[in-house]
Order: structure tokens, then C-alpha cells, then sequence
């Protein structure tokens, strides 16, 4: 059995966000690294849907305990947002050809496992604690238009805004960051400043988060 390898960002006063590196999207923040790492393991249930969805779900089923691999040093963002933002030196390794198509398929399961969970949450949601709850169409809208303007441009892609708010205008802004994605990699690129592993990892957390964010707000009868 194969541990679920993590790495840590340590923020430097608040924050300490837990990343199973080889689960692009499985990153959860607590205060402590204790309660970082037990964050992770909680959403890991969650997690299955997207791993099946890239026909993984029988590895992701069999990995075992957590495993800390690395601890990064992180940034005020870190401790602001509670999401990564410095990489890890584990994730400046280029990808050979299997390991990068393993995380594209990851994270286009999470595109695939986002729509789908928009598709089904009910139409109005209940109060978050995000200053009380964007409505559902805005946090739909919001993961494409954010990915769009800090993300895939990372890779020199970037879409007309309106147009990703269309299905074929979402699905080819997604198929080209992805495409883009195998290329750096492949010429052994950063994006601007960002390892290739590492844009996936933060592409795959914000889709999961807000597709997390709808399931918990869903209004829909049990």
C-alpha cells in the first residue's frame, strides 16, 4: 500500500495548508500542521468521486496513510487565504509523459465532477461563512472567469470572458489550458513562476473547492 504523500505549506504566523501531492486538488488548511493534515484526511471521501472519474478510484482506494514529504515555507497569502501559494521544490520536477497524463486526467475530472455538482445542488443555497454565501450562479460563473484571469494565462491562455460562460466556449477554454499544460511540460517550462505540478494543483483546488462549497450549501431534500 502506498502512503498518501503530502507536502505542507507553512504559512508564517496563521495558516498551514496540507496537499496530497499526487491527488492535484486534495489540499485542505488547518492552523496547526496536525490540524492541516486532518482536514485532508476528512475530505478524502469527497475526493473519490473525482479519482474515479479519472479511472483512479481503485490507487486512490488503496493509498494509505499520510506520509509528509516536504515542508514549504509559505507567504502572507498563505496565512490570508489558506491555500497554497509557493511551491514546493518537489514540484519543479518535470513530469514524464504518464505522470503528466495522470494529473490531466485528475483535473479533468474535477471540471467534469464541478459541472456535474452545479448541474444537481438546488438552485438557491443556504447561508456560508463566506460572507454569508455567494448565490449559486456567481460561484458557477466565478471558477471559469478567476481560472481565465489568474491561472491558464500562466501557460498564455486566455479566453473572451463572455465566452466562458457558453458550454463550447468553456469546453475549448479548458481543452487549450490543458493542452498548453502538456506543452510547457513537455519543454520542461514554468508558468511565469510556477511549476507545471504545481498549476495543476492550484487549478484542480480552486474547481474542487467551490464545487465542495455548493455541496455544502445544497438546499436539496436528503
Amino acid at each position: 500500500m502506498d502512503p498518501l504523500r503530502v507536502i505542507l505549506e507553512v504559512g508564517p504566523k496563521r495558516k498551514v495548508v496540507a496537499a496530497a501531492t499526487d491527488w492535484p486538488g486534495l489540499d485542505r488548511a488547518g492552523a496547526t500542521e496536525t490540524q492541516a493534515i486532518d482536514r485532508l484526511l476528512a475530505y478524502v471521501p469527497r475526493y473519490t468521486a473525482v479519482a474515479a472519474g479519472a479511472g483512479l478510484g481503485g490507487s486512490f482506494a488503496a493509498v494509505g496513510a499520510p506520509d509528509v514529504i516536504e515542508r514549504a515555507t509559505g507567504s502572507s497569502s498563505t496565512d490570508f487565504w489558506g491555500i497554497a501559494h509557493v511551491p514546493s521544490m518537489t514540484e519543479f520536477a518535470v513530469l514524464d509523459e504518464a505522470g503528466l497524463e495522470r494529473r490531466w486526467a485528475l483535473l479533468s475530472a474535477a471540471y467534469a465532477w464541478f459541472d456535474a455538482t452545479a448541474a444537481r445542488v438546488s438552485p438557491e443555497l443556504k447561508p456560508g461563512s463566506r460572507g454569508g454565501g455567494r448565490p449559486k450562479e456567481t460561484i458557477v460563473r466565478h471558477v471559469p472567469f478567476s481560472e481565465n484571469h489568474v491561472m491558464s494565462p500562466k501557460v498564455g491562455v486566455r479566453s473572451e470572458v463572455e465566452t466562458l460562460f457558453t458550454p463550447a466556449g468553456l469546453a475549448d477554454h479548458r481543452q487549450r489550458f490543458l493542452a498548453a499544460i502538456r506543452t510547457y511540460n513537455a519543454e520542461g517550462r514554468l508558468a511565469r513562476r510556477w511549476p507545471i505540478q504545481f498549476l495543476i494543483r492550484r487549478a484542480a483546488q480552486h474547481v474542487l473547492d467551490h464545487g465542495w462549497e455548493l455541496e455544502d450549501r445544497d438546499l436539496t431534500p436528503a
